[in-house]
Protein backbone atom coordinates (compact mmCIF):
# COMPACT_ATOMS: atom_id res chain seq x y z
CA UNK A 1 0.00 0.00 0.00
CA UNK A 2 1.27 2.94 -0.64
CA UNK A 3 1.71 5.74 1.90
CA UNK A 4 0.90 9.44 0.78
CA UNK A 5 1.06 11.18 4.20
CA UNK A 6 4.11 10.82 6.94
CA UNK A 7 3.53 9.50 10.49
CA UNK A 8 4.09 12.99 12.05
CA UNK A 9 1.48 15.21 9.38
CA UNK A 10 -0.86 12.33 11.02
CA UNK A 11 0.06 12.94 15.01
CA UNK A 12 -0.22 16.88 13.67
CA UNK A 13 -3.43 16.46 13.06
CA UNK A 14 -4.17 14.46 16.22
CA UNK A 15 -2.93 17.30 17.81
CA UNK A 16 -4.71 20.38 16.33
CA UNK A 17 -8.25 18.61 18.14
CA UNK A 18 -6.76 16.76 21.43
CA UNK A 19 -4.41 18.09 23.94
CA UNK A 20 -1.07 15.81 24.00
CA UNK A 21 -1.80 14.13 27.27
CA UNK A 22 -5.08 12.61 25.38
CA UNK A 23 -2.93 11.55 22.05
CA UNK A 24 0.20 9.74 24.10
CA UNK A 25 -2.71 7.56 25.98
CA UNK A 26 -4.54 7.06 23.50
CA UNK A 27 -1.35 5.65 21.39
CA UNK A 28 -0.26 3.91 24.50
CA UNK A 29 -3.21 1.81 25.12
CA UNK A 30 -3.52 -1.78 23.94
CA UNK A 31 -6.72 -2.91 23.15
CA UNK A 32 -7.95 -6.77 22.03
CA UNK A 33 -11.31 -7.11 20.10
CA UNK A 34 -12.50 -10.65 20.16
CA UNK A 35 -14.84 -11.00 17.17
CA UNK A 36 -14.30 -9.32 13.92
CA UNK A 37 -18.12 -9.51 12.97
CA UNK A 38 -20.44 -6.53 13.07
CA UNK A 39 -19.97 -5.43 16.42
CA UNK A 40 -15.79 -5.96 16.10
CA UNK A 41 -14.77 -5.01 13.02
CA UNK A 42 -16.48 -1.53 13.66
CA UNK A 43 -15.13 -1.00 17.27
CA UNK A 44 -11.85 -1.90 15.39
CA UNK A 45 -11.97 0.90 13.18
CA UNK A 46 -13.62 3.70 15.81
CA UNK A 47 -10.81 2.75 17.65
CA UNK A 48 -7.94 2.95 15.16
CA UNK A 49 -9.50 6.35 13.98
CA UNK A 50 -9.41 7.32 17.77
CA UNK A 51 -5.97 6.62 17.92
CA UNK A 52 -5.53 3.56 19.57
CA UNK A 53 -1.81 2.73 19.05
CA UNK A 54 -2.02 -1.41 19.99
CA UNK A 55 -5.35 -3.44 18.75
CA UNK A 56 -5.08 -7.36 19.54
CA UNK A 57 -7.87 -8.85 16.61
CA UNK A 58 -9.27 -12.63 16.97
CA UNK A 59 -11.68 -14.40 14.49
CA UNK A 60 -11.85 -17.33 12.88
CA UNK A 61 -13.67 -17.07 10.63
CA UNK A 62 -13.23 -15.88 6.33
CA UNK A 63 -15.86 -12.80 4.59
CA UNK A 64 -19.14 -13.90 3.32
CA UNK A 65 -21.31 -12.17 1.05
CA UNK A 66 -24.12 -12.60 3.92
CA UNK A 67 -21.42 -10.14 6.33
CA UNK A 68 -21.60 -7.35 3.75
CA UNK A 69 -24.84 -5.69 5.03
CA UNK A 70 -23.69 -4.92 8.57
CA UNK A 71 -19.92 -5.37 8.68
CA UNK A 72 -16.53 -3.46 7.71
CA UNK A 73 -16.00 -5.35 4.65
CA UNK A 74 -16.33 -4.75 0.96
CA UNK A 75 -16.72 -7.03 -2.02
CA UNK A 76 -13.19 -7.28 -2.51
CA UNK A 77 -12.54 -8.96 0.91
CA UNK A 78 -14.61 -11.93 0.20
CA UNK A 79 -13.19 -15.35 1.05
CA UNK A 80 -10.29 -13.53 2.61
CA UNK A 81 -10.07 -14.58 6.50
CA UNK A 82 -11.73 -11.20 8.38
CA UNK A 83 -8.13 -10.97 10.56
CA UNK A 84 -6.14 -9.75 7.73
CA UNK A 85 -8.91 -8.05 5.73
CA UNK A 86 -9.70 -5.82 8.75
CA UNK A 87 -6.55 -5.55 9.02
CA UNK A 88 -6.03 -4.30 5.83
CA UNK A 89 -8.34 -1.83 6.25
CA UNK A 90 -7.29 -0.25 9.99
CA UNK A 91 -3.63 0.50 7.83
CA UNK A 92 -5.25 2.15 5.57
CA UNK A 93 -6.45 4.68 8.26
CA UNK A 94 -2.94 4.79 10.54
CA UNK A 95 -0.41 2.48 8.10
CA UNK A 96 1.72 2.60 11.84
CA UNK A 97 -1.10 1.06 14.00
CA UNK A 98 0.46 -1.87 15.65
CA UNK A 99 -1.62 -4.62 14.84
CA UNK A 100 -1.68 -8.34 16.63
CA UNK A 101 -4.05 -10.70 14.55
CA UNK A 102 -5.09 -14.28 16.05
CA UNK A 103 -6.98 -16.36 12.69
CA UNK A 104 -8.57 -18.41 15.68
CA UNK A 105 -11.17 -20.24 17.19
CA UNK A 106 -11.30 -18.72 21.00
CA UNK A 107 -11.51 -21.43 23.39
CA UNK A 108 -11.75 -21.15 27.06
CA UNK A 109 -7.97 -22.69 27.36
CA UNK A 110 -6.99 -20.11 25.31
CA UNK A 111 -8.55 -17.21 26.69
CA UNK A 112 -5.23 -16.25 29.87
CA UNK A 113 -2.57 -16.43 27.14
CA UNK A 114 -4.31 -14.50 24.09
CA UNK A 115 -5.38 -11.49 26.36
CA UNK A 116 -3.90 -11.43 29.99
CA UNK A 117 -1.68 -8.66 28.39
CA UNK A 118 -4.58 -6.33 27.26
CA UNK A 119 -5.91 -3.96 29.93
CA UNK A 120 -9.47 -4.26 28.12
CA UNK A 121 -10.87 -6.69 25.61
CA UNK A 122 -14.36 -6.01 23.77
CA UNK A 123 -16.53 -9.04 23.87
CA UNK A 124 -17.94 -9.12 20.26
CA UNK A 125 -19.11 -12.78 19.58
CA UNK A 126 -21.65 -14.28 17.69
CA UNK A 127 -22.90 -16.97 19.81
CA UNK A 128 -24.47 -16.48 23.52
CA UNK A 129 -22.77 -19.53 24.88
CA UNK A 130 -19.36 -17.99 23.45
CA UNK A 131 -19.93 -15.01 24.45
CA UNK A 132 -20.76 -15.99 28.07
CA UNK A 133 -17.48 -18.35 27.59
CA UNK A 134 -15.31 -15.46 27.17
CA UNK A 135 -16.75 -13.09 30.04
CA UNK A 136 -16.70 -15.89 32.65
CA UNK A 137 -13.14 -16.65 31.82
CA UNK A 138 -12.25 -12.89 31.49
CA UNK A 139 -13.19 -12.29 35.22
CA UNK A 140 -12.11 -15.21 36.54
CA UNK A 141 -8.49 -15.58 35.11
CA UNK A 142 -7.55 -12.39 34.25
CA UNK A 143 -7.98 -9.89 36.97
CA UNK A 144 -6.32 -7.03 35.54
CA UNK A 145 -8.76 -6.95 32.32
CA UNK A 146 -11.96 -4.64 32.07
CA UNK A 147 -14.37 -6.16 29.32
CA UNK A 148 -16.63 -4.58 27.37
CA UNK A 149 -19.89 -6.74 25.83
CA UNK A 150 -22.54 -6.19 23.47
CA UNK A 151 -25.51 -7.93 24.18
CA UNK A 152 -29.05 -6.63 21.91
CA UNK A 153 -28.74 -5.15 18.93
CA UNK A 154 -31.26 -6.71 16.71
CA UNK A 155 -33.80 -5.75 14.05
CA UNK A 156 -34.80 -2.07 13.75
CA UNK A 157 -36.38 -1.17 16.58
CA UNK A 158 -35.79 2.48 18.41
CA UNK A 159 -31.72 2.79 18.63
CA UNK A 160 -32.14 5.00 21.64
CA UNK A 161 -32.98 1.67 23.59
CA UNK A 162 -29.34 0.92 23.27
CA UNK A 163 -27.28 1.99 26.23
CA UNK A 164 -24.03 1.20 28.04
CA UNK A 165 -24.34 -0.67 31.87
CA UNK A 166 -21.89 -1.58 34.29
CA UNK A 167 -22.85 -4.75 35.62
CA UNK A 168 -19.90 -5.62 37.83
CA UNK A 169 -16.25 -3.90 38.31
CA UNK A 170 -14.21 -5.20 35.41
CA UNK A 171 -17.78 -5.97 33.14
CA UNK A 172 -19.86 -3.10 31.00
CA UNK A 173 -22.50 -4.72 28.73
CA UNK A 174 -23.90 -2.27 25.67
CA UNK A 175 -26.59 -3.07 23.87
CA UNK A 176 -30.91 -2.81 24.41
CA UNK A 177 -30.06 -6.51 26.37
CA UNK A 178 -33.27 -8.23 24.76
CA UNK A 179 -33.74 -8.28 21.01
CA UNK A 180 -31.59 -11.30 19.36
CA UNK A 181 -31.43 -12.07 16.14
CA UNK A 182 -32.96 -15.54 16.86
CA UNK A 183 -36.39 -13.72 17.12
CA UNK A 184 -36.10 -13.67 13.33
CA UNK A 185 -36.07 -10.07 13.15
CA UNK A 186 -32.46 -10.38 11.78
CA UNK A 187 -29.53 -7.94 12.32
CA UNK A 188 -29.45 -4.53 10.49
CA UNK A 189 -26.64 -2.18 10.08
CA UNK A 190 -27.82 1.16 11.94
CA UNK A 191 -28.63 -0.51 15.54
CA UNK A 192 -25.20 -2.52 15.30
CA UNK A 193 -23.18 0.30 14.46
CA UNK A 194 -25.10 2.12 17.43
CA UNK A 195 -24.07 -0.88 19.75
CA UNK A 196 -20.55 -0.84 18.47
CA UNK A 197 -20.19 3.16 18.90
CA UNK A 198 -21.55 2.39 22.54
CA UNK A 199 -19.29 -0.13 23.11
CA UNK A 200 -16.20 1.64 21.65
CA UNK A 201 -17.36 5.06 23.31
CA UNK A 202 -16.88 3.15 26.89
CA UNK A 203 -13.04 2.12 25.83
CA UNK A 204 -12.54 5.63 24.70
CA UNK A 205 -13.77 6.69 28.39
CA UNK A 206 -11.69 3.67 30.16
CA UNK A 207 -8.59 4.60 28.10
CA UNK A 208 -9.04 8.28 29.37
CA UNK A 209 -10.26 8.20 32.90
Amino acid sequence: MEVNITREELERAFDARFPVEIKEKMHAARVAVAGLGGLGSQIAVMLARSGVGHLHLTDFDVVDVTNLNRQMYFVEHLGRPKTEALADLLCRINPWIDLELHQMRVTEADIPELYRSYPLVCEAFDKPDQKAMLVRTLLEKCPDTTIVSGNGMAGYADADGIHTEQRFRRLYVCGDGTTDVGDGIGLMAPRVSVCAGHMANKVVQLILQ
